[in-house]
């Protein structure tokens, strides 16, 4: 599905987006820099990074890329002064990077829920506060992070991640009243089954579960990084001025049509 693109939506503006080398971050930063502003892709692969970039170079867009670890706070703060010394300004940051895979929380260890907590949750406040380092002082800006309905509903195989994004969505929520009479908005976007490699080898890795999981979105389709891009792009342009601390559910309807006890969907 594809909508039109105002060329000038984010002229002479400046987004950072973590995660920037595949999937809804690649898709993310391609429509910004379709809107007519610059966007800097952050991640830990240059190669992936620099894909993004020449894509987003050959449809006429501004882009480049940094590489670094959001886990390193030091190294985040540096990545964070680079772009805006770069480009004079920040003004939208989309937390993007995750980690994510399905086990028993039982058999899940320390070092497991270590990683995937300091990528989602602490690797999101590392950037979050990198960035307002620069919008409060210069009186605004939008920061979106991407998290998951199980956040709140919770499922099964998720302890960690589930943890980490209700934390970013704490986190947010916070951030949004402490910082919105300086002009910085803070949101989060809570994407349902995407078709992306990488949510297929963590989520769905063979076909079984690819139906399984389709069964369980009532919309009948999976999402693409595009459709999500597209709601995110509205939650860090102007038409959402008066949007902060709430979360956008794009997930065809999935974690309100969990029919456990009925099929009551179903047609006779």
């Amino acid at each position: 599905m594809t909508h039109p693109v105002h060329p000038e939506e984010f002229a002479g503006r400046t987004a950072l987006v973590t995660g920037g080398g595949s999937g809804i971050g690649r898709a993310v930063a391609r429509r910004w820099a379709a809107g007519g502003g610059h966007v800097t892709v952050l991640g830990r692969r240059p190669e992936a990074l620099q894909g993004t970039v020449g894509l987003i170079e050959a449809a006429g867009g501004s882009a480049d890329a940094v590489a670094c670890d959001v886990r390193d706070a030091d190294a985040v703060d540096a990545a964070f002064d680079q772009v805006v010394e770069r480009h004079g300004r920040l003004d939208a940051l989309v937390n993007n990077a995750a980690g994510n895979f399905v086990v028993p929380a039982e058999q899940l260890s320390p070092r497991g829920w270590k990683a995937v907590v300091d990528i989602v949750l602490n690797g999101t406040f590392h950037c979050t506060r990198a960035a307002a380092r620069h919008m409060l002082p210069q009186g605004g800006g939008a920061v979106l992070s991407v998290i998951a309905g199980y956040a709140w509903h919770g499922h099964p195989g998720t302890v960690h991640s589930a943890a980490a994004k209700a934390g970013v969505l704490a986190m947010t929520r916070t951030l949004a009243v402490e910082w919105a009479d300086r002009g910085v908005r803070l949101n989060c976007i809570a994407p349902g089954p995407t078709e992306t490699e990488g949510a297929a080898a963590a989520l769905w890795p063979d076909a079984a579960a690819r139906t399984r999981v389709l069964g369980s979105v009532p919309a009948g389709r999976f999402t693409t990084p595009e459709e999500v891009a597209e709601s995110a792009a509205f939650l860090i342009g102007d038409r959402a001025a008066y949007i902060t601390g709430d979360v956008l559910v794009v997930d065809g309807g999935q974690w309100l049509g969990k029919a456990v006890y009925t099929n009551a969907g179903d047609t006779p």
